[in-house]
């Protein structure tokens, strides 16, 4: 974080007149990688994300973007490795995520039609998992302690924050379709520092513990094997592996940005020569 805005201090503020402002539209495709999906990557249980944000160009290869992103996760152990189906898990989150980041374009856009470019920087964001019960009704999992979080008979596991920073970075590939409007593809991840975002993460409590201090709902979600068939009915003893801990979840966007300059082109790098152009893309005239 620091040293993120450190490099962001370090850009020279002359000619300020000459930087650009634009909005950004972003839609795609959301993702995680956690207990409930081990794969690396895929798409297999992908969701619609939608963004929206501001980005100011620094010089022609450095901006900064800030936006505003809607998405939703999940994970089904049903499409889970074989050995895991039986666990029976399953988790889905709406995610709400602001960020602010760094964008490194390796061609002047302005000049070329097409470049690749990195970004990263921070974010917040906003989680809340739930499952279906067997009736069919939303059960949000945070505020039943499947693992024991919060309870005293646990004091190593403490309840996880709905709302976390997260470090986000990735890349893409740009294309100029005219002076003021560039079309980008890229993949982002967030490197996130719970294991929580699917409520799985160590191991099985006490059922009669854990029925005693958040009810029968909390056990009743927080084993799911007998509820399908071959499964075992048995709720598992006290210790028992759930989930692993080792590696903390992650989710990840795709999908394409819309980015439209708000300056109709006068406030750009070189004004005479690249993006001061009129909407014929012809040079301005210079008084």
């Amino acid at each position: 974080m620091r040293a993120f805005l450190l490099l962001v201090l370090l850009f020279p503020l002359t000619g300020i007149s000459q930087q650009r402002f634009h909005v950004t539209v972003f839609g795609g495709l959301a993702n995680y990688q956690g207990d409930l999906q081990g794969k690396v990557y895929t798409v297999e249980q992908s969701n619609f994300a939608f963004g929206l944000g501001v980005k100011y160009d620094l010089t022609p290869h450095w901006a900064i973007r800030s936006g505003l992103t809607l998405a939703s996760v999940e994970g089904d152990d049903k499409r889970n490795d074989p050995l895991l189906q039986f666990r029976n898990l399953s988790f889905r989150s709406k995610i709400t995520e602001g960020n602010l980041l760094l964008e490194y374009t390796f061609m002047d856009i302005e000049d070329k039609k097409l470049s690749p470019y990195l970004f990263a920087g921070v974010a917040v964001y906003h989680f809340n998992p739930y499952a279906f019960d067997t009736l069919g009704n939303k059960i949000f999992l945070q505020p039943l302690s499947t693992e024991g979080q919060g309870l005293g008979q646990y004091p190593d596991r403490k309840p996880y924050k709905l709302t976390q920073f997260a470090i986000p970075f990735g890349g893409g590939i740009k294309f100029r379709i005219n002076y003021n409007t560039v079309l980008s593809y890229e993949i982002g991840l967030r490197k996130l520092y719970t294991d929580y975002l699917d409520d799985v993460s160590t191991r099985y409590v006490d059922q009669f513990v854990l029925a005693q201090e958040r009810g029968l709902k909390a056990v009743e979600m927080a084993y799911r094997a007998g509820e399908v068939k071959g499964g075992d009915p048995t709720y598992p003893a006290d210790g028992t592996i759930r989930g692993g801990s080792r590696y903390k979840d992650w989710y990840y966007m795709q999908g394409l940005t819309l980015t439209i300059g708000i300056n109709n082109g006068k406030g750009s790098f070189g004004s005479g020569r690249r993006g001061g152009r009129n909407g014929l893309d012809c040079p301005l005239p210079v008084y």
